[in-house]
Parts: C-alpha cells; sequence; structure tokens
C-alpha cells in the first residue's frame, strides 16, 4: 500500500510538473508574440508602454468619462496588456477634451496628470501613408453614404452624448464635396498648428502634418476611404518621423 502510495504522489508531482512547464512555455511564446502586438494608440497622458502597462490597473475609469466614446479595452486576443484602455481611431479617435477627463479619472498614474489640456497631448503623430487613394488628392467628392457611415457608428453607441450629436452634425455637410475632412474635423484649438489642406503636385490638394499634431486619430476616423489614407503612428514624435525625412 505505502509503495502504491509514494508511486501516486511521484506520479502526481511530475505531471503537475509537467502541466506548469508547459504554460510557462506557452506563456512565455505567448508573451514574446504579445509584446509585439502592445503598439496601439493609448490614452490622452499616457505613460511609456512598459511602465503604462506596470501602472495600469484596469479599473476602466477613463473609458466611463469619455464624453465621445473613444477608448476600449483591451481583450484576451490583442495581447498582455488585457484589460488595458486604448483607441481604435479606425472607429473613434480621440476629440481632446477640455481638462481630458480620461486623466483626470485614472488612479493610478498610467495616465500623467501633468497632462491638463488638449496641446499637452501626446499620442502619436498623423501620416499620409497612403496618397494615392487620398480623395482630396485626386480630386474626388467625399462620396455618398459617407453620412450614413458616420451616423450608423452613433446608433450603435449606448448613452449618445450631446458631443457626439454636435459631431455628427459637422459630417453632415460633407457628402459630394470636396474633401477636407481630416484637416477640419481635428480637435485641437489651434488646428493649423497641425494640420492643413495644402495644393499638390496633381492639381489638388493635400493634408500636411504640423508640429502641432497631437496623434489624436480624429483624422483617420473621419477619412472616407474604405482603408483610411491618413493614419496615426502611436507614440512616435513629429521629429521623429518627420526628422528623419528632412
Amino acid at each position: 500500500m505505502a509503495k502504491i502510495e509514494t508511486e501516486r504522489r511521484e506520479f502526481i508531482k511530475y505531471s503537475t510538473l509537467g502541466v506548469l512547464g508547459a504554460i510557462f512555455a506557452g506563456g512565455f511564446v505567448f508573451s514574446t508574440q504579445a509584446v509585439k502586438a502592445e503598439n496601439r494608440l493609448r490614452p490622452p497622458g499616457a505613460v511609456a508602454e512598459k511602465e503604462f502597462l506596470a501602472l495600469c490597473i484596469k479599473c476602466g475609469q477613463c473609458l466611463q468619462v469619455c464624453p465621445y466614446h473613444s477608448i476600449k479595452l483591451s481583450d484576451i486576443g490583442m495581447g498582455h496588456g488585457v484589460g488595458t484602455p486604448y483607441i481604435d481611431a479606425n472607429e473613434r479617435g480621440c476629440y481632446a477634451c477640455n481638462a481630458v477627463p480620461c486623466v483626470l479619472a485614472c488612479p493610478s498614474g498610467a495616465l500623467d496628470h501633468s497632462c491638463e489640456k488638449a496641446e499637452d497631448i501626446q499620442m502619436g503623430i498623423a501620416v499620409l501613408e497612403v496618397p494615392d487613394t487620398c480623395l482630396a488628392i485626386s480630386k474626388t467628392p467625399v462620396p455618398k453614404g459617407y453620412n450614413e457611415k458616420m451616423h450608423r457608428f452613433i446608433e450603435h453607441t449606448k448613452n449618445v452624448t450631446e458631443l457626439e450629436l454636435k459631431l455628427l452634425e459637422k459630417f453632415d455637410q460633407y457628402e459630394g464635396k470636396a474633401c477636407t475632412l481630416c484637416a477640419d474635423i481635428c480637435p485641437i484649438p489651434n488646428p493649423l498648428s497641425a494640420i492643413a489642406m495644402v495644393p499638390d503636385s496633381k492639381g489638388g490638394q493635400r493634408p500636411e502634418i504640423y508640429d502641432g499634431c497631437i496623434g489624436c486619430g480624429a483624422c483617420q476616423e473621419v477619412c472616407p476611404t474604405s482603408t483610411p489614407s491618413i493614419v496615426v503612428k502611436p507614440r512616435v514624435t513629429y521629429e521623429q518621423f518627420y526628422g528623419q525625412k528632412a
């Protein structure tokens, strides 16, 4: 009987070690892939990514106070920062609210409280990544149905705010007209410090990015092409991206 008990304990011991080894090995592979996947657009005031992941307590307070429903929480399929806040600018960019309420709501320091106004935000930098599809360059009017697309997003949003409704009113004036959406919708107090439409060599206009850009992603959200022509590079500064091209 003693021999049977000893063998049983040995079986459990080594079986458990084997399972734990498989978990840790799998976790190592998963973590390596997850680190590569963490280059996401974070809310205003987000500290450096590694520090952000260490400080964020995944409370969702930033999400709760965002009046534009811009902030989401990452799920298990999106890397090791499960439950951390991010912004998907293809769906809804940040609109640089006065007093930056998401930062004020953060209790842990993951969003730096020294970020007090729109001009303090530095989320990334906008880049005209696919100029060949830019409607302004090709002098193509904003297509029919654009307004409906923007309205559909709001219709699927719970607790629609007055600020979102005002944003919809702006979208309603663009269908069938020359596209200047990315420049016109820029939410910072002095948008011309961030983006402007300038003459293009092909006869149309093109968005030009300046060092006042905060990388909020609003331009990416409102771009009417199926794949946005203009996108935000998260956690990249103007100097880092455009300085190397000078």
